[in-house]
């Protein structure tokens, strides 16, 4: 029997004035943690100067629609931006909100194993609570 090997694959999309929105999801019987890590937003060739707005669409604890902006692009002042590995969980829906692009979005697409994962987090808390013991004790400031 072959075993599924977790890893990262390359992430990219493209949002247009005719293909304003990208889904990115997965299989609903994956058993796997799926994490996207957004690294880039930029604009590509063609770009007007106008202002591109890219939208995340998620949804919050009540299971409702949001939109939060995360990206407002334009050609002569900000054609790119980095976005440092911003981590969501699919399903997610990118949108350009404002402008016609192209807008490129790039980041990695990982995949982890549900036992891996669980293992990572305990693995996390332990670092927080070992960082917080060794915090020197808090001294009143000379006046």
């Amino acid at each position: 029997m072959e075993s599924h090997v977790p890893g990262s694959v390359l992430f990219g999309c493209e949002l247009t004035a005719s293909t304003k929105s990208y889904m990115f999801q997965v299989d609903e019987e994956d058993d796997s943690d799926h994490i996207l890590a957004l690294s880039m937003v930029c604009l590509t060739d063609g770009a007007k100067d106008e202002c591109n707005v890219v939208e995340v669409v998620g949804r919050n604890h009540e299971n409702q629609e949001i939109a939060v902006p995360v990206a407002n692009l334009k050609l002569s002042c900000q054609p790119l931006l980095s976005l440092d590995n911003f981590k969501l969980q699919p399903p997610v829906t990118f949108r350009l909100a404002a402008g016609s692009g192209p807008v490129h979005l790039s980041g990695w697409h990982r995949i982890v194993q549900r036992e891996d994962a669980s293992f990572e987090e305990d693995d996390d808390l332990s670092d927080e609570e070992e960082e917080e013991e060794e915090l020197p004790p808090i001294k009143p400031a000379k006046k």
